[in-house]
Parts: C-alpha cells; structure tokens; sequence
C-alpha cells in the first residue's frame, strides 16, 4: 500500500464518498435526493472516500450532529473536477517545491485536499493515508445540483457493523465493510494533490 493513494468504492461513472449530519439535515437530504435546509450552503463541506475514515470521524455515529453516515454517489467527472481544482492544506514539498505558489494558490483555491492517517476496524491509525476533499462554499451549490447522483443511507449498514464491533466480532465486520480500492489518477493529477505515482 502507497503511503498517499486514493481507495474508493468506484464504478465507471460513479465514486461513492460519505459524510455524516445530524437526523433533521440527513432525512432530508435522503427525502429530496440532495441538500436543503437546514444544511448549510455558506460553509465548507468535506467528503472522504474512505468509509472507515468517516467512521473514526464520527466514532461509528454516536458522535452528536453525526449520527446519519449518509453515502453520496457522485460523477467520477465532477470528482476528478474537484481534484483539479485542489490545493493541499500545507505547502508539502513533495507537491510544493516552492511555497511562495502553494501561498497564492491557497488564497484563491475553492478545493482543498488533506491526507489523514488511515485507520483499521479497530480504529488503529495505519501506516498510510486517506484523502478528504474541502468543497468551498463558492462550488456547494454545483456540487448539490450537478455531482450527486444518489444519496443512500447508511445508517443500518454502520449500526450493525458497530455491533459487531463492541462484541469482538471483527472478522465478520469486515465483511460488511465497503470494497474500497485504487483509484486510478493521471500523473498530473497525482502530483497536484500529493498523491504517489
């Protein structure tokens, strides 16, 4: 495993990403197929191909205003979209060799990109890492009306893997887990983001 390399549950046309809201904004977004309010057009937005990353995150959804993992069906096009426009939260070298751009581009940049440690069923932190994709508020209302295909939800699917989980059932969770794998990235695109070639 690559230390910085996309894994996502990925067909031809579509990348599954999660995130996870309270009841009030999930129901609704599950009702109407995308968001309404009260979830919020003015702020950022992050979404994370990676279904175990969420789940540390929102600690399997008893976290509060995180109880609904809602999985988001998106075009493979407007993700590759979202990573063309993408800047890294810090100026790393090994795609910013001069920190003076990485500065410009970060004040103008409406995606942004972090790598965070990889966990496992467990919620140990692996020795590589899983992207999450900042969507500015300047591009939330094309990516609600133009990117999401589908909204499902996955509030059964972690209910139960949590339960297996607190029984010391890990094997049979991992069972229930989404099949994430490679994600194929142009060398361009891979460089931009930080991603090993």
């Amino acid at each position: 495993m690559k230390e910085f390399e996309i894994r996502a549950d990925y067909k031809n046309d579509t990348l599954v990403v999660y995130q996870a809201y309270n009841k009030v904004i999930a129901k609704a977004a599950l009702e109407n197929q995308k968001f309404t309010a009260p979830f919020s057009f003015n702020r950022m937005t992050w979404i994370k191909p990676s279904f175990l990353w969420m789940m540390e995150r929102s600690n399997y959804g008893q976290k509060p205003n995180q109880e609904y993992t809602l999985a988001l069906h998106i075009k493979r096009e407007a993700w590759e979209k979202a990573l063309e426009l993408a800047i890294l939260t810090s100026p790393e070298k090994r795609a910013y060799p001069n920190p003076k751009i990485w500065e410009e581009e970060f004040e103008n940049a409406n995606v942004y990109v972090q790598w965070d440690p990889e966990r496992n069923i467990k919620g140990t932190k692996l020795n590589y890492r899983s992207i999450q994709v900042g969507i500015s508020r300047h591009l939330i209302e094309e990516f609600n009306e133009d990117w999401i295909v589908k909204i499902e939800d996955y509030n059964p699917l972690v209910k139960k893997i949590l339960n297996l989980t607190k029984s010391g059932e890990f094997e049979k969770a991992k069972k229930l887990l989404p099949v994430e794998k490679n994600y194929p990235l142009s060398g361009e695109l891979a460089r931009r983001i930080g991603a090993d070639i």
